[in-house]
């Protein structure tokens, strides 16, 4: 304290024609409607921009929370979507078994490969977050692949662009039902075989998933036929299917996980021992 009132004596002339300075300046401002203006849009320009840049630093640090407050909306979406019969009418409500036969686990990817034979994608979501091995991965665009391997927080995925992945699928205006595979060559096709010789098919049809088991719903968008071709062999079709998805640059992702899996596994295995 003492300090303090040694600072004021020792500076006293100063502090007094500071003073003064500052209550002239204010009576001229004040008696002024031009400098008074003045004033008062340079501190406007200053504080406004101070708000800018404070604003543009949340909003750049708020991205990620609003990405994944937008996947979370989509994953609703599409679980409205997966359980619904035909897209322009939602299905009536199961009081009895639940609302949904779907539930969507949302997820994203930290790593994707792309460029070899067997091709695998790695996820931020594990077996803590109820995912298991089987379990179908899609995203807005399309099917992307199936759950490989968890660990508690993370999972690897069999990408649909790996030569071992085969997948049940469909033309969509036909259902006639084929085998997707991948060839290994392009990451912008796959393939569709077995599909028959009656089936009435052109470039540009659509193809979806088949829905003939537990891993993926039905007509999940998959791609476009973009080549026929004829296997003399066998008398079936082979497809060539422009991929919706761009394999190459993925980024949240839906794992399916279906409340009636295991009764339809338990089910089917049961059969297979009798």
């Amino acid at each position: 304290m003492q300090q303090i009132v040694n600072f004021i004596l020792k500076n006293s002339n100063r502090l007094l024609f500071l003073l003064l300075l500052v209550f002239s300046l204010f009576l001229t401002i004040q008696s002024h409607s031009y400098h008074k203006s003045r004033i008062i849009s340079s501190a406007n320009f200053l504080s406004g921009g101070v708000y800018e840049k404070i604003n543009n630093i949340s909003e750049y640090f708020n991205l990620r929370t609003q990405n994944d407050a937008l996947a979370q909306e989509n994953a609703k979406l599409r679980s409205i979507l997966f359980n619904t019969k035909d897209t322009s009418t939602i299905q009536k409500l199961d009081s009895i078994r639940g609302l949904n036969a779907t539930d969507i686990i949302v997820s994203k990817v930290i790593h994707n490969t792309y460029d070899s034979h067997e091709n695998y994608l790695t996820i931020n979501s594990g077996s803590v977050h109820g995912i298991k091995p089987d379990m179908g991965v899609v995203n807005s665009s399309g099917i992307v692949g199936i759950i490989d391997d968890t660990s508690p927080k993370y999972a690897t995925v069999i990408s649909i662009l790996n030569i071992k992945s085969q997948i049940n699928a469909k033309i969509k205006k036909s259902n006639h039902f084929g085998s997707l595979i991948w060839d290994g060559k392009s990451t912008g096709f796959v393939q569709l075989i077995d599909i028959p010789r009656l089936a009435a098919i052109r470039k540009g049809d659509t193809i979806v998933t088949g829905g003939q088991s537990v891993i993926f719903p039905a007509n999940i968008n998959i791609g476009t036929i973009d080549k026929i071709y004829i296997d003399n062999k066998t008398n079936y079709y082979t497809l060539n299917v422009k991929l919706f998805n761009d394999m190459t640059n993925l980024g949240h992702v839906y794992v399916i996980k279906s409340k009636d899996r295991e009764e339809i596994l338990k089910l089917e295995n049961k059969e297979k021992d009798e």
